[in-house]
């Protein structure tokens, strides 16, 4: 049969490429700025400006930089590797070049969208989902653009049968589609500022139905189908295993989508949802470890190449890395070891074994290959590669360490009792303090790992100003075929599914859907997952105020508010949490890691004039802390110009707001802050230097309301909280 020729779009994979760098770079910078802020909480105070300080705060930042690494640098990452492999692996160009440069500028505007939003304090609080409404439509166009680009290409194919790189991207678009839009349908009150529309416990599950899931399904499946393409092309070596593939491949899809409430282990969320988490966890670890063998043992017999081959050299620290985190994160889900991980810097020190080793190096090593490809020049200088690469791996290793270490000893200081039953560490900020130096050496090694990072950057540019400019590559190969429907004979059935297209979509999108529908449905739907608790009202108007204030400064970020029905919880935080308690939170904010301690039952535990001070100088009122100030809550004005339209997009949502209410919100929001403004007088210090100031119009007041109100709503034991 005569071959048709045509060309490889070379020029969108260098965008991504050069995408790819610049992100990186970035979200690294922002990464070590976090880390430092732990080891110097003033660092960034030397503006002297109470905005740009704002701006730059812990709980803005550290948003930003992992929506930075995930969707930035990984994102375009996965993005540079899907449109070179795809391609080559179909054999025919991508299905439009103008919905190429449409996914490619529209992903850079949602990420420069993200920059401005995140530190201005816009975001809906969820973790790796951050971004508020308007940007997550555009998200969701944007990836509408990219699936339609990739599922034409594949329709269009000249290769009968899709390798299973492809199965691995058709996982990945349907699965984010379905996680993304369902996890993020939020009530608009105004232009950037929205409500979940699940609250409390059913919030909190699909979130981190998404949250697990997001990891699995964005960090995990499509950087596994690029394994499965780079990784025999660098060794010129087959797959080790077909068939493993295959078993890989269902069973990872299939499982995956169920682990989420590993993740809540201990809360309010009713007990069944927890245990299905932990059994699908365990066995992922099978699939997990079935793909990591798959790709180390493609390399037999090539571990010559891997020696002088630093590209190789990152895959197999990467492959190892991938191997690691999904060893731990099924052991995670063991109660008893959950115990001790949750809410610590063990789990930090995890995440980031999977994206600085899994994500980081793998992308790293395709940047490397891909750039000799399309500029067709060897690599600047393989040393250069070789020194990322040890920086790197040294920069892995003071990481993560570090952290586990940390961990360990903040979960072993919160549960020691003295023998007459108090607690041994009873000031939190004993544990705080204890693990600063860990925090110093992870700083040493993110600044290993950037630095690494950077030599990559040097290395392909010098690459890309020595090599040729990059054109569109000439190919060839025969149209494909048409054949009967049906099973041929000798073909296998999985042989066959491979070039039934739609149909293999189809099974894919079942299987994921699966283990969602089982785990969400029913606690949505079915009333007593959540018991009905009398005495939790909603919250007032200035009270609904300081709550997005709290939101907006990603207080979530270091704070929990669940206590775990652990004696060592209840003793130091009080009565342990309830499912009812959390019906009004639109969106929960249980966080997921105490570098301060628990909120939920603070209400009543501190005077106004406490929370005021603590604002304005953590420091004065909990020597030692880490917690950045926050002046500027003294000095803006609220801004309770949109309250009547929240509360209206809540009464939506279930929340029995009368229009009464409503109508009369600004009096009574007004009626609490004078109230508060009444307490803190009784402070002579306040008076000395806030006496002649009107702060019952500041944002303060509404926080300090938010704060004394949590825990309140149910008769508790409200121990003095350290």
């Amino acid at each position: 049969m005569e071959k048709e020729r045509f060309y490889y779009d070379n020029k969108i994979v260098k965008m991504f490429l050069w995408a790819t760098i610049l992100w990186g770079v970035v979200g690294m910078l922002v990464g070590l700025l976090v880390a430092l802020l732990f080891v110097f909480p003033g660092l960034l105070e030397f503006t002297g400006s109470d905005n740009a300080i704002s701006w730059l705060s812990f709980g803005r930042l550290r948003p930003l930089h992992t929506n930075a690494v995930i969707f930035a640098f990984v994102g375009n990452g996965i993005f540079l590797g899907i449109y070179y492999s795809t391609q080559r692996l179909l054999k025919t160009r991508m299905f439009n070049d103008v919905l190429s440069r449409i996914h490619f500028w529209g992903w850079q505007a949602i990420i420069v969208a993200a920059a401005i939003t995140l530190p201005l304090g816009l975001t809906s609080s969820k973790e790796y989902a951050e971004l508020e409404w308007p940007i997550d439509i555009a998200v969701v166009l944007i990836w509408v653009v990219f699936a339609i680009n990739l599922f034409g290409t594949i329709l269009k194919r000249r290769q009968r049968h899709i390798y299973v790189a492809i199965w691995f991207y058709i996982a990945t678009v349907i699965t984010i589609a379905v996680l993304y839009i369902f996890n993020n349908l939020e009530m608009p009150v105004s232009a950037f500022k929205s409500y979940s529309v699940y609250s409390g416990v059913q919030d909190a599950l699909v979130q981190w139905w998404y949250g697990h899931n997001a990891v699995a399904f964005f960090l995990t499946t499509p950087v596994l189908g690029l394994m499965y393409y780079f990784v025999p092309k660098v060794a010129n070596r087959p797959v080790y295993s077909y068939r493993l593939s295959i078993i890989h491949f269902w069973t990872l899809i299939f499982l995956y989508i169920w682990a989420g409430p590993h993740h809540l282990l201990y809360t309010a969320l009713p007990e069944w949802a927890q245990n299905l988490g932990t059994v699908f966890s365990v066995m992922l670890i099978f699939p997990s470890w079935g793909g990591m063998i798959n790709g180390l043992l493609t390399l037999r017999g090539a571990w010559d190449k891997v020696r002088e081959n630093p590209v190789l050299k990152f895959f197999v620290v990467a492959i190892t890395g991938y191997g690691m985190a999904t060893f731990e994160g099924p052991m995670l889900s063991f109660k008893n070891l959950n115990a001790i991980g949750h809410y610590t810097d063990w789990i930090v020190g995890h995440v980031h074994i999977g994206a600085l080793a899994w994500n980081g190096f793998m992308i790293a090593g395709i940047v490397y290959w891909v750039a000799e490809k399309i500029w067709k020049t060897p690599l600047y200088s393989k040393k250069l590669a070789n020194t990322h690469f040890w920086l790197g791996t040294l920069g892995i290793l003071f990481y993560a360490i570090p952290l586990y270490v940390a961990g360990f000893t903040q979960a072993f200081m919160w549960k020691q009792f003295n023998p007459d039953g108090t607690l041994v560490y009873g000031n939190f900020l004993e544990t705080v303090t204890q693990v600063i130096p860990m925090y110093a050496m992870r700083a040493i090694g993110g600044t290993l790992y950037l630095t690494g990072f950077v030599l990559l950057a040097i290395n392909i540019f010098k690459t890309a100003k020595a090599g040729s400019t990059v054109e569109d590559e000439l190919a060839e190969a025969a149209p494909l075929k048409k054949i009967s429907g049906r099973r041929v004979a000798g073909e296998g059935f999985h042989t066959w599914l491979e070039r039934k297209t739609v149909l293999f979509t189809i099974l894919t999108t079942v299987a994921i859907l699966i283990g969602g529908l089982v785990e969400i449905v029913p606690l949505i739907l079915v009333k007593s997952n959540i018991p009905t608790i009398e005495s939790v009202k909603p919250y007032t108007p200035l009270e609904l105020e300081g709550r997005d204030i709290y939101i907006r400064e990603g207080c979530n970020n270091c704070h929990s508010q669940m206590i775990r029905p652990f004696r060592s919880e209840v003793e130091r935080y009080g009565e342990y949490s309830k499912a009812g308690e959390f019906v009004y939170d639109f969106p929960f904010l249980w966080g997921s890691r105490r570098t301060g301690p628990d909120v939920h039952r603070i209400g009543g535990k501190y005077n106004d004039n406490w929370h005021f001070n603590h604002m304005l100088d953590p420091r004065s009122t909990s020597p030692g802390s880490i917690m950045p100030r926050y002046s500027w809550l003294i000095k803006n004005d609220m801004n309770a110009s949109n309250l009547e339209s929240k509360m209206e997009g809540l009464v939506a949502l279930g929340v029995p707001y009368t229009p009464e209410r409503i109508s009369g919100a600004k009096q009574e929001l007004l009626s609490q802050a004078k109230e508060i403004e009444n307490n803190l007088r009784q402070d002579p210090e306040y008076v000395k230097n806030y006496g002649s100031s009107n702060i019952e119009n500041k944002e303060i007041v509404a926080l300090i309301a938010y704060l004394q109100r949590l825990g309140t709503d149910i008769k508790a034991n409200n121990t003095a909280l350290k």
